[in-house]
């Protein structure tokens, strides 16, 4: 027994010593344990309070839907599409770049492109999310959702993308969207305006871009782990933006695109007793659909670096000599001035003398006698050398000025150009030079200084048309709310009335009625319609004397061909202006061009009233 408690008692020293470090070992532990609770939750106990909350509990901006846009028949143009971003919440998952990279392979994306986009948003606040693409195809979308559990912080985004019916047909009138840019962003920022927005950034979506934006929306959302939404705690519905009705007739704007087609030019069609805009075309065009997904760089900067300056929108940004059109402001002028007697005929040998210099008629050996009906009907130069002369830039500038050219028509696009009319002032000013009397005739037919828009050529002849009144040219009649209560309506808008004697205007109504029915405008006649017009071929390059033909010169030296017009002769309706930059002669180029989109404007109005007759009630009778 006496040795079993020695033995006992050998032992509790052993005991005690690994009693002591466990114990030790316990403690250490839980002050490490109190330490850490300590830093946690006092040192850093704010921004894991933060970080814990937005895990739970994320606030998602809704955007409001954008408002529709529809032509004066009510055939929509423009509206908007669902479509699907995707997200990415680094915060969500363990390894943002091993996530992204299971991503790409999942994707068949680019890798680098993708981490290179994580790497450019480091510096935004925690939680806030990072679009990896916008308007993704529909395999990639399923292809997110079926791994979703191996691609933590990855999620999908719906929101409403612009869609444009026509793509190019329009895209110069309606214009394209865009993501917000630091300037606009400094400008707009108080209307509500976050980074990432999309804004108008051109034509009636830049324009109207206060009336088509709606009013965006929010939810409160409650997500797992993953960042996967669970529920909807909260949500505040987005507002739709107003719709936009044109004067635009679609059908007409289709007809002068595909009149168009593989030209550089451009077509407008205008109501000539209103300034209602009824077609504007303007080619090469771009897709405003691929602006709406979101542009490439490398798609970009093709559109800005093509020769062809697809952007351009010719009808009010391009400037161009008008060439022989603008005989019909110097037939009206020479008659209101006095400068001409209607009756007397000059001869024309095919040049005109002038100085040192002799200034050639279009035609090698000239037209022989011609008066002034004549003149327009054939276009004579050398007649309209001679008129010149007697009337002086400075009358000629007044009456081109009269009928609009040389300002802005005030349409409501983008960076609209006024083009030049000289006189005496504008040439000191300009060049701190007097005029010189030879200039004038270079005038006198629509070249020298003198440059038009297609939009201003166009709105001239409905002036013309109507007898004299100049209407501000317009694209929206009115606009609705959501609930289609008119919010605001558009009336036309007289710009000036312009004094012309009862006899010039039915003098240049018979010579431009007969300019088709036998003179240079002989490819506009058409069995449908009776058109009234005036070609033009406005040189690019001087000649130098020499005759020569389009196919005798480069694309880029060519003559810039036009037909300015209106009809129905008798009781004028429409206008229409075409150019054809490059084209060679008006009457070969132009004039067919304005022939379709008169015939089109007829079928339309057939079936209008064909229609029109079927809706009407009938009426019984007894055999």
């Amino acid at each position: 027994m006496a040795t079993l408690e020695i033995n006992k008692q050998d032992g509790a020293p052993e005991i005690r010593r690994r009693a002591a470090f466990i114990y030790g070992l316990l403690a250490i532990v839980f002050i490490g344990l109190t330490a850490r609770l300590v830093y946690l939750q006092l040192v850093h106990g704010e921004r894991y309070t933060f970080l814990s909350e937005n895990n739970r509990v994320r606030l998602k901006r809704v955007p409001g839907t954008r408002g529709m846009i529809y032509d004066r028949n009510g055939e929509l143009l423009v509206d908007s599409r669902p479509s699907f971003d995707l997200i990415f919440v680094p915060e969500d998952t363990k390894d943002p770049e091993q996530t992204l990279r299971a991503l790409a392979g999942r994707l068949t994306w680019d890798v680098d492109e993708l981490l290179q986009t994580y790497e450019d948003n480091k510096s935004r606040s925690a939680f806030d999310e990072i679009v990896l693409g916008k308007d993704i195809e529909w395999a990639a979308v399923v292809a997110v959702e079926t791994h979703q559990l191996d691609l933590p912080g990855v999620s999908l985004r719906i929101r409403p993308r612009r869609n444009y019916a026509d793509g190019p047909g329009a895209a110069h009138i309606m214009g394209y969207m865009g993501e917000i840019n630091q300037r606009q962003l400094k400008n707009y920022k108080e209307q509500g305006y976050l980074v990432g927005d999309e804004i108008g950034q051109s034509g009636l979506e830049r324009r109207w871009e206060e009336v088509l934006r709606g009013q965006h929306g929010g939810q409160q959302v409650e997500v797992d782990a993953l960042g996967r939404r669970v529920r909807v705690l909260h949500q505040v519905n987005d507002v739709p933006g107003y719709t936009v009705h044109l004067t635009l007739d679609r059908q007409m704007q289709q007809a002068a695109f595909e009149a168009l087609s593989g030209k550089q030019g451009t077509i407008v069609a205008i109501d000539v007793n209103s300034g209602a805009i009824l077609a504007l075309a303007s080619t090469p065009a771009f897709d405003p659909n691929v602006f709406a997904r979101g542009i490439k760089g490398p798609e970009w900067n093709a559109l800005i670096n093509d020769r062809m300056r697809p952007l351009s929108n010719r009808a009010t940004q391009g400037q161009f000599p008008p060439g022989s059109t603008f005989k019909v402001v110097m037939f009206i002028a020479g008659l209101e001035e006095g400068a001409v007697d209607p009756n007397a005929a000059i001869s024309d040998p095919g040049f005109f003398h002038f100085g040192n210099r002799a200034f050639r008629d279009w035609k090698q050996g000239g037209h022989g006698s011609v008066n002034l009906h004549h003149s327009l009907v054939i276009s004579c130069d050398t007649y309209y050398y001679q008129l010149g002369n007697k009337l002086g830039v400075d009358k000629i500038a007044k009456w081109a000025r009269a009928f609009g050219l040389g300002e802005k028509t005030g349409i409501e696009l983008d960076d609209e150009r006024s083009g030049t009319i000289p006189d005496t002032a504008w040439k000191m000013k300009r060049y701190r030079q007097p005029w010189y009397a030879g200039e004038t005739l270079s005038v006198a037919i629509g070249q020298g200084y003198v440059t038009v828009t297609p939009l201003q050529m166009a709105n001239m002849m409905a002036a013309v048309a109507n007898g004299g009144k100049l209407f501000r040219p317009r694209l929206v009649s009115k606009v609705e709310s959501v609930d289609g209560a008119t919010v605001r309506e558009f009336a036309p808008e007289l710009i000036r009335q312009i004094e012309m004697k009862p006899d010039t205007l039915n003098r240049v109504h018979n010579a431009l009625a007969d300019v088709v029915k036998g003179g240079t405008g002989g490819m506009a006649r058409s069995p449908l319609i009776e058109i009234a017009g005036k070609t033009g071929t406005a040189q690019v390059i001087e000649m130098k004397g020499a005759y020569l033909k389009s196919e005798q010169l480069s694309q880029f030296t060519r003559d810039h061909a036009w037909f300015v017009s209106y009809a129905p002769v008798q009781s004028p309706q429409v206008a229409v202006a075409v150019l054809v930059e490059h084209g060679g002669h008006g009457g070969d180029a132009a004039a067919p061009m304005a022939k379709k989109v008169y015939e089109k404007f007829i079928e339309l109005q057939k079936k209008a009233t064909d229609k029109q007759h079927v809706q009407a009630p009938g009426v019984s009778r007894a055999d």
